[in-house]
């Protein structure tokens, strides 16, 4: 009997989180390695589906892909589809914080406040990674410096399997551009490495090949993707 197709779940693009209806917080994230990754999934025989934030990009052919906005939608779309997904991709840029107070009309000019009261946006990578059971669950960290401290940091706060980092600022930053240079961190304690610099398609195929090598790795263990077996990951 052939194996049911791993089943992935990818998260791309920006979160905005509005002041009134036509202001916003936001951040200049593409999606495209997001879409990249949806592609390359795609590509390998893995079910995808894609939730993504406002982007110029067309659909992926063949691909389920759902559109949010804030980062509310992007949890509640996430979390709907999480206890389906063997393998959870989240590229998306989630803004962490937004307006306490949303205006339903147009704040003035003269209204708008210099100071503006903000709460935390729900961290959606650490919230789908308390509630996994056997999925393979990936986090991206988009960092100005420090970029392997902070790497390191957030693998062990968010309790992900892989970290991929990447700087942002700069000639050099990944946002929108078609190429990037990332260093990927493991759960298992291996040293990070490097891929790139190279086009982001070309990087994405790789990281999934990378993923499918660990779900295997999983599947020899003896765990299922129902969460059912012998073996215990991280």
């Amino acid at each position: 009997m052939m194996a049911s197709p791993i089943r992935c779940l990818v998260s791309a693009g920006p979160t905005r989180e509005f002041f009134d209806p036509v202001r916003f917080l936001s951040n200049p994230s593409s999606g495209k390695m997001g879409y990249s990754l949806a592609r390359q999934a795609a590509a390998k025989g893995w079910e995808v589906e894609l939730v993504s934030g406002p982007v110029s990009l067309p659909d992926p052919p063949g691909i389920v892909v759902t559109r949010v906005t804030t980062g509310e939608e992007m949890h509640a779309a996430i979390g709907e589809r999480f206890d389906g997904c063997d393998v959870l991709i989240m590229t998306a840029a989630i803004m962490d914080y937004r307006p306490k107070v949303v205006a339903d009309h147009k704040i003035k000019k003269f209204e708008l406040e210099m100071v503006i009261e903000m709460e935390p946006v729900v961290d959606v990578l650490a919230t789908m990674a308390r509630r996994k059971t056997k999925q393979l669950i990936v986090g991206f960290a988009a960092e100005t410096d420090h970029l392997e401290e902070h790497a390191r940091q957030k693998l062990d706060y968010k309790k992900a399997d892989f970290i991929v980092a990447n700087r942002i600022g700069g000639e050099a930053g990944a946002f929108a551009r078609d190429d990037n240079t990332v260093l990927v961190f493991s759960s298992s304690g291996s040293p990070p490495f490097r891929l790139g610099p190279a086009p982001k398609g070309v990087i994405a195929g790789q990281l999934i090949d990378l993923f499918a090598l660990e779900m295997e790795k999983r599947t020899c263990a003896g765990v299922d993707r129902k969460g059912v077996g012998n073996g215990e990951t991280t």
